[in-house]
């Protein structure tokens, strides 16, 4: 039996001046916010063309949520920083879905693609005939991925979802911040959407799956990912915790419920990580810090370490105030004792370390022979893929675009357009 191909479209321009891994693949992005575009900027990083579709007038909610705002040449402009961080390398394109026209226009879009993928609430797109029925009925080779807050079936099935209540729901607030008593103590949201990046990332993986099963099966098929489920996921060992042994995890602050030393200590000039993970490790800090914990049989494993921890951890504060961070670090890396400064975000971008990875990456958002009138900004800092491919690295191609800014392009390349029919359909609202 012959295997059949991957779906290409030679006819079509491919604006990569590169080769991805996944440059022979059109995706059509219909969400908005984070989970949904970090999922696509990832598998445009990887060379996918894709094509995000926004509302006219008004886009991406991001793109007003703000401050902080993109820095212009006369100071902040009115553009939320917020959108670059997850549209890197994609083409934008305005269509007002609630229309006729628009709707045909995206399901035609939908015809030439391998991939969609969506974030509107279940079964918000039926109304439009951009559903999964509707759109693989034209394209069976096609892939479609639904991100919700809390899936296509279930109780829950027709609620919005957002992270922060994703994360309370979920108990992942439950475990995360100070423990109750202590200052601050109390629930506590991750310091970035993390459950909107987790689903970005496992719908990114299940579309990549899907991808290759059609290989195999020649079709495509549907793709139901929630946050929620994301969410019970990712609580990892603490979820296993609870479902193998019933033990329901509480709030720690930084330190770990299984492994001691592993959290944050004070020193002479502010503060240190330590993430000691075995014996051996343990041993060498004790080396360093010319003490002879290493053989007292409290303290000996890690398992005594985590029965003694009350005995242990006021010790080992005592003397990590005696010496500064730095000569702290000196010290223990000499000894490959895992250990770091706590840095904030500009200490970190700053880190030499940080910067030999090449992590803050620079676009011009237009090219210098084509400026755009009324647009500020001319070039966006993002930060790098961490994707690192040895034979098709990740590309750098579109900035974060402006609102709309490749319509004219994307509808005359794709959809065959004249210039004068995307202007009537400029004219009447719905691109």
């Amino acid at each position: 039996m012959t295997t059949p191909q991957a779906q290409t479209h030679p006819d079509l321009p491919r604006p990569s001046p590169q080769t991805g891994a996944l440059s022979h693949l059109r995706v059509l992005d219909l969400s908005r916010v984070l989970a949904g575009p970090w999922c696509t900027q990832n598998l445009a990083d990887m060379g996918a063309d894709v094509i995000k579709i926004e509302k006219p007038a008004e886009g991406d909610d991001t793109r007003l949520w703000g401050p902080p705002y993109l820095a212009g040449d006369d100071g902040p402009t009115a553009q939320a920083s917020y959108f670059a961080a997850c549209n890197r390398n994609k083409r934008s394109v305005t269509v007002d879905m609630s229309t006729p026209e628009g709707q045909a226009m995206i399901r035609e879009l939908a015809k030439q693609s391998d991939v969609v993928v969506e974030n509107f609430k279940t079964g918000g797109l039926k109304r439009y005939g951009l559903d999964y029925e509707t759109l693989s009925a034209l394209n069976p080779r096609l892939i479609y991925c639904s991100i919700t807050g809390f899936g296509q079936t279930g109780p829950y099935a027709a609620r919005p979802g957002y992270d922060l209540l994703v994360q309370a729901m979920s108990g992942l607030m439950s475990i995360t911040g100070h423990a109750d008593g202590e200052p601050g103590g109390g629930p506590m949201k991750v310091g970035v959407a993390v459950i909107d990046l987790f689903t970005g990332m496992y719908a990114t993986t299940a579309i990549l799956g899907a991808l290759e099963a059609r290989h195999h099966t020649g079709r495509g098929q549907c793709i139901d990912v929630a946050l929620l489920d994301v969410a019970m996921a990712v609580l990892a060992n603490q979820g296993a915790g609870f479902l193998n042994a019933g033990n329901v995890p509480t709030r720690q602050g930084n330190v770990h419920p299984s492994v001691v030393p592993y959290q944050d200590f004070p020193t002479a000039d502010g503060n240190m990580l330590l993430a000691i993970g075995n014996d051996g490790q343990f041993a060498r800090f004790c080396e360093a810090a010319e003490v002879d914990w290493a053989t007292d049989a409290r303290f000996a494993t890690n398992s005594a370490r985590v029965v003694h921890r009350k005995t242990l951890i006021p010790m080992m504060v005592a003397v990590t105030r005696g010496k500064p961070t730095n000569d702290w670090i000196r010290l223990l890396e000499a000894r490959s004792v895992p250990c770091g400064p706590i840095n904030n975000v500009e200490q970190a971008f700053a880190d030499p370390h940080v910067q030999h990875r090449g992590l803050q990456i620079e676009q011009a958002r237009y090219r210098a022979d084509e400026p755009r009138a009324g647009d500020p900004v001319s070039r966006v800092r993002t930060t790098a893929s961490p994707l690192r491919l040895s034979d098709t690295p990740t590309t750098l191609r579109y900035a974060p675009p402006a609102l709309g800014q490749h319509t004219e392009e994307v509808l005359r390349d794709y959809l065959k357009l004249a210039p004068q029919d995307v202007a009537a359909l400029r004219a009447k609202g719905v691109v």
